[in-house]
């Protein structure tokens, strides 16, 4: 494992650049992109045109790893080059950014309260390759809608065994259990995610650590007692369909939170600006971002 990028993503002031749309998310994101469903006639043609947008996103002046910690990346991503370097290479080699590779294979139907992960069945081939493409870790999402207990200890315990077999892989795993922000009961289901995570983190320390992804709380620095955690290495927070606004406002209230954001980054970029264009609107944002998650 890289010690370097384990120093850089664990202590550094920055956040993570979420660019890891999958097949059921790159339709819409390509379309606030302004690049509608009728540019392309299949998945390949639509891969395509999505790596162009990360490429154009990370090769911007102003994606840097002085605001930027790590980049998220979609597995058809870490599989195709920028300037005839791989993705994860290019990022860390060239911009000093920590690539993490995308793991999950989308949601299960809601059960519970919640949306478990479907089953990856090629887990073992997918963490090899993100070894091999130099990724330092990996991000896996599930979702919480309501504040069920069973569904959430199903979720937390998902997750932490998911985070067990990246560690063995030589990867840090990012658990994800997010909570729907429009969750009815959300800082009860909040409550909930806490008291199943604090249970799980009694089997991790310094020297076996993870990081987590959570939704920005209602009740400001809510997860303290998680963010200081010897067993965990960074803890970031998800934008969940708020506007880049009102996430920055929300998690500028929430001490030593980071963000990791990835529609709340994109907004505002379109595929028919400038370059210069579009580098001062994504300047803006990482900006932005950055100032909300160094409080």
């Amino acid at each position: 494992m890289n010690q370097e990028q384990r120093q850089h993503i664990g202590q550094a002031k920055g956040f993570i650049a979420a660019l890891d749309q999958s097949g059921g998310s790159t339709p819409g994101a390509l379309a606030r992109y302004g690049v509608e469903e009728s540019a392309y006639s299949n998945d390949e043609e639509m891969f395509n045109l999505v790596h162009e947008f990360r490429t154009r996103i990370i090769k911007s002046p102003s994606f840097t790893n002085e605001h930027i910690l790590a980049a998220i990346l979609f597995e058809g991503t870490i599989d195709r080059d920028i300037d005839g370097v791989g993705t994860a290479q290019y990022l860390w080699d060239r911009k000093g950014i920590v690539p993490i590779l995308k793991v999950d294979k989308g949601l299960e139907d809601e059960r519970d309260g919640v949306q478990l992960m479907k089953p990856i069945p090629t887990l073992d081939e997918i963490l090899a390759k993100g070894v091999d493409k130099g990724a330092f870790g990996t991000k896996e999402r599930s979702v919480i809608k309501q504040a069920r207990a069973e569904g959430i200890a199903r979720v937390v315990d998902q997750q932490f065994e998911l985070a067990d077999k990246v560690l063995a892989a030589g990867l840090v795993p990012i658990i994800e259990p997010e909570v729907d922000i429009h969750c009815p009961e959300k800082e009860a289901a909040e409550e909930l995610l806490l008291n199943h995570v604090l249970r799980h983190l009694t089997d991790y320390g310094a020297d076996r650590q993870v990081m987590i992804k959570l939704t920005i709380p209602s009740v400001p620095n809510f997860y303290a007692e998680v963010i200081e955690h010897p067993g965990i290495l960074r803890t970031v927070a998800l934008s969940g369909g708020y506007s880049r606004h009102e996430a920055d406002e929300l998690l500028a209230k929430n001490h030593d939170l980071v963000a990791s954001f990835s529609r709340a980054l994109l907004e505002g970029l379109t595929v028919n600006q400038s370059d210069k264009e579009f580098d001062a609107e994504l300047a803006g944002s990482i900006k932005e971002i950055y100032s909300a998650s160094i409080t």
